[in-house]
């Protein structure tokens, strides 16, 4: 028991076991941030995948590709870019923007210079395919790709491959470029290390081979065996076991 004041200055007994005092429930704790995470996780990693529909056809694609005939199964949809690199295995065709504007992807069709990234598999069927594994002479590499080397045309070496495909094929029609026309025949290529000027003195500096002004570097060394043999006779390993 206690005593209360009430509002007229009384007091007033009170029994404060009678006395009502609200229940406050307390809600549990939720991470929302973690039920987020949780829940964006069911969406993108979920068990189900829908396939394009339709699906596209797996066609035999065939092409002579640095010289040698190649016959591989795409899908009728397949752009050049993705043939060359992942079924054919030419990797020195670079992926670099896939919207036609780095020149990374350049290679040669009959001659040409064509982004493989723009062009579908399909509409160069039995072409004539160059890309930059096949500018060498075997293990001699092309004056255009040795004056890159010389002249410092290659930095980091991601967007060289389309660079030397799109001077080869300029060379290929004209061996006396000015740097103008050098300038136009590259001007679909981006590079951002060296800008341009070394690009163009390697270019000149190739065109000067190929008219025969200036003699081809000799190569260092003519090339030699494998030094490390597959095997039972390989040297590396005991007599009798193969690798």
């Amino acid at each position: 028991m206690m005593l209360n004041r009430s509002k007229n200055g009384k007091y007033h007994r009170f029994d404060s076991s009678q006395r009502r005092i609200p229940t406050l429930t307390r809600k549990p704790y939720v991470d929302m941030q973690a039920l987020t995470r949780r829940l964006r996780r069911q969406v993108m990693v979920g068990t189900e995948h829908i396939e394009m529909i339709p699906a596209p056809d797996n066609e035999i694609w065939s092409a002579e590709v640095n010289g040698t005939p190649v016959e591989v199964l795409a899908p009728s949809n397949a752009v050049l870019l993705d043939v060359l690199r992942d079924k054919v295995g030419t990797l020195g065709v670079k992926r670099g923007c896939d919207l036609g504007t780095c020149g990374c992807c350049t290679v040669m069709i009959d001659g040409q210079p064509r982004l493989s990234c723009l062009c579908l598999a399909g509409q160069v069927e039995g072409a004539e395919i160059t890309t930059v594994e096949g500018l060498a002479n075997g293990a001699h590499l092309a004056p255009i790709q040795a004056c890159f080397g010389e002249y410092g045309g290659s930095q980091c070496g991601f967007c060289t491959p389309g660079f030397l495909i799109s001077a080869q094929a300029l060379l290929n029609e004209n061996d006396s470029p000015t740097d103008q026309e050098i300038a136009c025949a590259i001007d679909g290529n981006l590079c951002r290390c060296t800008g341009y000027q070394q690009i163009i003195d390697s270019i000149q500096g190739a065109a000067a081979i190929h008219r025969g002004e200036v003699e081809a570097r000799a190569p260092a060394s003519d090339p030699h065996p494998d030094p490390h043999p597959e095997g039972p006779e390989e040297p590396n390993m005991p007599p009798g076991h193969a690798r």
